[in-house]
């Protein structure tokens, strides 16, 4: 059987300030430049959620778009949508917000969700021109 990907594209927006507290102000402020504004600073998320596997040939579906669609609202938008990533999120009081670890704890919340049968993977435009996707 071939393998087919079903892909839902969703949006949010959270604001996050990007800090390791083991270096010095002087070096988050060197590297991480604005985006480590201690009042913060915000972006407009668009995430697509990519669903690989077998075609259920009693359905036509390989997963059931709506309850995809649930699943991302449960699992990521409703908590991480206007919320302050670094306060209001408890998985990132120890992480620090990068994109790239963002789109690693979104990818592990639907993992656990997903059936084994499906593969995933998760692409997340921190902008239009900034852009992670896990696994790589």
């Amino acid at each position: 059987m071939e393998k087919v990907a079903v892909i839902r594209k969703e949006h949010f927006n959270a604001a996050h300030r990007l800090h390791n507290p083991n270096w010095t102000d002087e070096k988050n402020v060197s590297f991480y430049g604005k985006c480590n504004n201690p009042n913060y600073h915000g972006h407009n998320y668009d995430l697509e959620v990519t669903v690989i596997g077998e075609v259920d040939q009693e359905s036509g579906y390989l997963i059931d778009m709506k309850t995809l669609s649930d699943l991302i609202k449960e699992e990521v938008l409703n908590k991480f949508d206007h919320k302050n990533l670094n306060l209001d999120v408890v998985d990132f009081k120890e992480l620090n917000p990068t994109a790239e670890n963002i789109i690693k704890v979104i990818y592990n919340k639907l993992r656990k969700k997903l059936e084994d049968k499906f593969e995933l993977k998760i692409k997340l435009y921190e902008t239009e021109r900034n852009i992670v996707v896990y696994p790589a």
